[in-house]
């Protein structure tokens, strides 16, 4: 027979553990660019009795008995996305950026073919193509970068580059670059050596949907993306194609790349799309971008300098060498202050990625929360005082009773979630 005890009950670590998590987040400044918070809706969805069923498959085309209601999720999820981001096919079961990916590499490519990404160091992806990822291992792989003066993508190195090495599969998108990415142009570079085109929107879906950024979709043969960023879903990845790509990208995620999907998180992925359908979704996603470009200055304003001189989404990279520090430092200075970032690499960096010279910084997190620009203010001078003194345990104490009460303003899940 079934438990039907309370999680405190059956396993009481876990239960603190999940305690102490959910006090983090209400009491800390979240500023991964890469996390977000979902709506109690998104959370109810992710933990409901939909974990429970296998549907390995597509809607109607099941390999198992009793889908009839998973196959209502999962239609729904599929024609909101469509209808969100305007694209002729979309599959939704993907766990992850990473498996969305790899399905694209995997339905369209042979091992060993030629693939052209963003570098690493540069703000791409490892999935992009770097030597310990399976894109970078199973593929052989071309990287362009940025302009080492301006920061920003190097249109012309990538164009010279495609001509020259001829890849297949040309991927465009980011996971550390704060400036809109002309899509156009790649499209461009991709017809003229016959390549195929794949956008990574995983950091901007959210901004693209809303009309933020400009969108891939008329350009590329083939979108992918998180849900859980800027998109503010549960934590998994689409892809979306063109349509005569739609069969063989569809084996390729299954029975290619996974077996069944997470349905549970599926249905999360319909309810965060149709909130994202909404007029307030896109007020959110413009508020994002304000958000980051007053924090970005207020940290210019502090003397830090910041990678390609501002930022037009949600995040930025700032350059912690000028302060005399590392990223790995600054991220565990501003931890200690009860804000959260990553260390990041930055363009042409001398340390390697464990140590970098920058930290990653995004509003999506803050900006759910209700925070604006004065908020940003605040949250810059709380960065700036840490990174002046990061071994001074009595500034982090200081700044951290400020973080709280900055937090105690904008409450984020209450005590019963």
């Amino acid at each position: 027979m079934s438990d039907y005890r309370s999680l405190k009950a059956v396993d009481p670590e876990v239960h603190q553990a999940i305690a102490d998590e959910r006090a983090r987040q209400n009491l800390g400044l979240e500023l991964i660019a890469s996390e977000n918070f979902v709506s109690r809706a998104v959370l109810e969805a992710a933990g409901s009795v939909m974990t429970n069923k296998y549907a390995e498959g597509y809607p109607g085309r099941r390999y198992y008995g009793g889908c009839e209601f998973v196959d209502v999720v999962e239609r729904l999820a599929i024609e909101r996305a469509r209808q969100l981001f305007g694209a002729e096919h979309v599959n939704v079961q993907p766990h992850s950026g990473t498996s969305a990916n790899m399905a694209v590499y995997f339905g369209f490519l042979k091992p060993g073919d030629k693939l052209m990404g963003m570098d690493l160091s540069s703000g791409g992806h490892l999935t992009h193509g770097h030597r310990l990822s399976y894109s970078g291992r199973d593929f052989r792989v071309v990287a362009y970068g940025v302009d080492r003066e301006m920061e920003t993508i190097d249109y012309d190195q990538a164009e010279r580059l495609a001509l020259e090495e001829r890849p297949k599969l040309i991927i465009c998108g980011a996971s550390a670059y704060s400036r809109v990415i002309d899509f156009a142009r790649f499209r461009a570079i991709a017809d003229q050596v016959g390549a195929l085109l794949m956008a990574d929107i995983a950091h901007i879906a959210g901004l693209v949907a809303a009309g933020v950024h400009p969108s891939p979709i008329p350009h590329c043969d083939f979108v992918t993306t998180t849900t859980h960023k800027t998109l503010r879903g549960p934590r998994a990845g689409m892809v979306m194609c063109r349509e005569p790509f739609a069969k063989d990208l569809d084996r390729a995620v299954f029975p290619g790349i996974q077996g069944g999907p997470l349905m549970h998180i599926v249905a999360a992925k319909a309810v965060a799309l149709k909130e994202a359908l909404t007029p307030e979704f896109r007020a959110y996603q413009q508020q994002i971008v304000a958000n980051a470009r007053a924090l970005a200055a207020r940290l210019a304003g502090h003397g830090l300098r910041i990678v390609s001189g501002g930022t037009d989404n949600h995040l930025f990279l700032v350059d912690v060498t000028k302060a005399g520090s590392t990223g790995k430092v600054a991220e565990k200075s501003l931890e200690a202050a009860g804000i959260t970032v990553n260390k990041n690499t930055i363009p042409y960096d001398p340390n390697p990625p464990l140590v970098a010279s920058g930290v990653r910084i995004g509003t999506p997190a803050l900006t759910t929360r209700g925070m604006r620009e004065p908020e940003m203010d605040q949250v810059g001078d709380f960065i700036a005082e840490v990174l002046r003194a990061p071994d001074d345990a009595a500034v982090h104490e200081g700044v951290r009773a400020k973080v709280r009460a900055l937090c105690e303003r904008f409450p984020l899940y209450d005590p019963l979630m």
